[in-house]
């Protein structure tokens, strides 16, 4: 501030003295005024308190700035309403899809598989070492022999065709598939074989009114006695159950 003050001070000194031993110029009202504007804008220009602006905005500029600045404020989500509690449903639900030996109304195997022109008849059972059981050499194209501590239960059927024709028997193609309890027990599926009559895999063409053996086997305990024999038949929706005895 003080060098503005010496500056401005030497400026009029400049215009009083100008042409030094001249007598001092008369100035105009007009030309005084100018001066004066002059010299007070160069006061102002260099005093550091001084703003230009005639009115100071920065307060309001930071309260502007302050108020974008604060976070919108959000809705509170609407609070769910509370699910009416269904009344509990007391019945049991009872899955029976792994029940491989649920019973249904007893069924013959002519019935169960849908095969036509024949009848099934189980004629009893027979319990071996070896099946069958007079094989000898090369009689036989094959034969099996029960595992130690084991005998082999044969159950035996006659398919008889009753047709007036020779009729082709493909149990294979029926998809016949046999379980067999025994005593109550727990049912294991029949031995798959490679015998001839295997009732299973049986497929041959039978004469006219004539029949074959057939036969489906499981191994049992040597020591077992046979009371009572349940045969399950499967490959269906559901199995049926024959009672053999």
């Amino acid at each position: 501030m003080r060098r503005a003050c010496k500056l401005v001070c030497g400026i009029m000194a400049a215009v009083l003295l100008t042409g030094c031993g001249s007598a001092v110029p008369e100035l105009t009202q007009e030309e005084m005024d100018l001066i004066s504007e002059y010299a007070v804008g160069v006061l102002l220009k260099y005093d550091k308190y001084h703003s230009s602006r005639l009115v100071d905005t920065t307060v309001y500029e930071t309260a502007e700035a302050v108020q974008e600045e604060e976070p919108e404020e959000t809705e509170e989500p609407a609070q769910a309403e509370p699910e009416e509690e269904t009344p509990a449903d007391d019945t049991q639900v009872v899955d029976v899809s792994q029940d491989e030996e649920a019973a249904v109304v007893p069924a013959t195997v002519e019935e169960y598989y849908g095969i036509p022109d024949f009848t099934f008849q189980y004629t009893g059972y027979e319990l071996v070492q070896n099946y069958p059981p007079n094989a000898e050499g090369d009689d036989f194209f094959f034969a099996m022999d029960a595992t130690e501590g084991m005998q082999l239960l044969v159950l035996k059927f006659t398919a008889t065709n009753t047709s007036s024709s020779d009729q082709v028997l493909n149990m294979l193609g029926y998809g016949a598939r046999f379980r067999i309890s025994v005593n109550g027990e727990s049912s294991q599926g029949a031995l798959a074989t490679m015998l001839l009559n295997d009732m299973q895999t049986y497929d041959e063409t039978v004469s006219a009114g004539s029949g074959v053996e057939l036969v489906s086997i499981v191994e049992v305990p040597q020591s077992s006695s046979i009371d009572t024999i349940e045969f399950v038949l499967r490959g269906g929706e559901q199995n049926a159950v024959m009672k053999l005895q």
